[in-house]
């Protein structure tokens, strides 16, 4: 995120004694509510397997990322009541919207008046690199051999898992969100939809091909596919067009080592690092969507509309295609639409570029220092790490918001599908970044549906061979490469908007390039190669 500076010293100020006072619960660290005595009673007292985790309860304070789609207070959700029931651990759940995320996180950890964990925190490889040097969170090896039984297992079974979490001082600072990678649709998350019924009226075929796409998109603007006599369809609708970059640079050959690194593949024909946006290919891809958004195929409004905004215009069912999980949220037309395959490029490229690392967030959750609790604290979130755990996270109480089918497997009761509000009576994982394994046993959410399932079939083959997880930069590196990664990422957004929109000519491509050289783009690919070569180590 990118934060004003200057005239809001002031309210940074106050924002940060606001945030202090609220999430340090006098103290910045797990009370007990009856201490055990002892130097060490926080591990002493702590159950080596089953529940409770510690037989006189404890609360601990967690800070925590809250997407709009989730739940406003989580001290009231049913899983933790339950939860806090099952282990003696209180938590007190202090949220902060995922729009202010980063700016209050931080500030928490400049402060440093701590609360006990940062749960949904959205940490990064650097962030991680940077404040577990600190000191501010704590190193979580030891405490995973014996604490985290679940999380140790599937390490052991994933070995990426590791690679992506462990430090260059050898240290492992935070749990992931890990999904199952043979559960391929919730892996891939959003996708390109085509609509099934307007390649019916317009007697197309499916597109297979980059041309074929801008064929269908043009049709569905001129061809009236809803039969209304009016021009009102939409071609193409999402919220910026940064998704539908990342989905088509595999048919330029570009992204083969999945999104999990956007910027960032492997040349093959050098067999060197890349840098995506500088590369002649990348040119080739903005000129085919400057194509699409000069011809009027995308929504009026690509660049400034909201997701929420663009979901609800969806409901009118006039989209030839568009970008996300999938069309649940369009009622009656929530059944007109197929996900799309891997396209083919002028170049004969084809590869699904999209495709993420199952380590879909490194930085889910971690442990502070104020912590007096570790120990009690690593067996909680060990638990969502487990398949009855990871069921109660996604699914809530067993014949509340979720039954158990006769061939048992789980789904969510009617009422759960028919109100999106009952949910957030007992679930909180809407919005994603959270520390727990989901698995296509234990979640039932708009990936598992049969749409979504034919749609990574689709996609399968097309994936990349390998796919990288987060790498990770020691302390020296990180300062340089997270100035540079800020200016260089802004400067590359900057001019793919002006080269799609065309307020920047192609002819300013070399321009642009040379640019990123002033800016330090040698640097910063050799800071990514020596990250790169740790993780081949590992």
């Amino acid at each position: 995120m990118k934060w004003k500076k200057g005239a809001q010293l002031l309210t940074t100020v106050l924002m940060v004694t606001g945030i202090l006072a609220g999430c340090s619960g006098g103290s910045g660290s797990g009370q007990a509510e009856e201490k055990p005595g002892g130097e060490n009673s926080g591990k002493s007292s702590v159950s080596a397997t089953g529940f409770p985790i510690v037989q006189q309860p404890i609360t601990l304070n967690f800070f925590a990322g809250q997407a709009a789609s989730a739940p406003p207070d989580w001290n009231k959700v049913e899983i933790w009541k339950e939860y806090a029931a099952k282990t003696n651990v209180n938590v007190n759940w202090q949220l902060t919207p995922v729009d202010s995320l980063t700016e209050k996180r931080n500030l928490l950890l400049a402060g440093g008046d701590l609360p006990d964990a940062f749960h949904t925190a959205r940490f990064t490889s650097v962030d991680l690199a940077n404040y577990g040097a600190q000191g501010l969170l704590i190193p979580l090896n030891d405490l995973i051999d014996q604490y985290a039984p679940n999380f140790k297992a599937l390490m052991e079974k994933h070995p990426e898992i590791k690679k992506g979490l462990t430090m260059p001082d050898g240290n492992i600072y935070s749990l992931p969100t890990f999904y199952d990678p043979d559960f391929k649709s919730v892996v891939i998350g959003s996708e390109l939809w085509i609509n099934k019924k307007f390649l019916s009226a317009l007697g197309m075929k499916e597109p297979t091909t980059t041309e074929e796409f801008y064929q269908y998109l043009k049709a569905v603007k001129t061809g009236d596919p809803n039969g209304n006599g009016k021009n009102d369809e939409i071609p193409y609708a999402a919220s910026g067009v940064g998704g539908l970059l990342d989905q088509l640079k595999g048919s330029w050959g570009l992204g083969n080592r999945g999104n999990t690194h956007p910027r960032v593949d492997m040349d093959p024909d050098t067999g060197k690092l890349r840098f995506i946006p500088a590369d002649p290919k990348y040119k080739e891809l903005l000129q085919y969507v400057n194509r699409l958004y000069k011809e009027n195929l995308f929504i009026p409004e690509i660049l400034t509309i909201k997701g929420n905004e663009v979901l609800a215009k969806g409901k009118d069912g006039l989209y030839g295609s568009f970008m996300y999980t999938n069309a649940d949220t369009f009622g009656d037309h929530k059944d007109d639409y197929t996900g799309a395959n891997a396209l083919t490029g002028p170049g004969g490229e084809r590869l699904f570029s999209r495709a993420r690392s199952p380590l879909v967030d490194a930085g889910a959750f971690a442990i502070s220092s104020s912590n007096k609790y570790p120990e009690a604290t690593m067996r909680w979130v060990d638990y969502f790490y487990s398949e009855e755990g990871s069921t109660m996270f996604f699914m809530g109480i067993k014949d509340k918001s979720y039954v158990v089918k006769p061939d048992g497997s789980v789904d969510y009761t009617d009422e759960y599908k028919a109100d999106p509000e009952f949910g957030k009576k007992y679930v909180t994982w809407a919005g994603g970044y959270y520390p727990a394994m989901l698995t296509a046993k234990t979640f039932k959410g708009g990936e598992s549906s049969p749409a979504n399932l034919e749609a990574a079939k689709k996609i399968e083959p097309y994936y990349p061979e390998e796919v990288w997880p987060p790498f990770t930069y020691t302390q020296d590196e990180v300062a340089r490469f997270t100035s540079l990664e800020t200016d260089i990422s802004a400067y590359v957004e900057e001019m793919t908007t002006k080269f799609v929109t065309g307020d920047a000519p192609f002819s300013e491509w070399d321009n642009y390039v040379a640019t990123l050289k002033k800016m330090g783009l040698d640097d910063y690919m050799d800071i990514y190669n020596q990250a790169y070569e740790r993780y081949k180590k590992e």
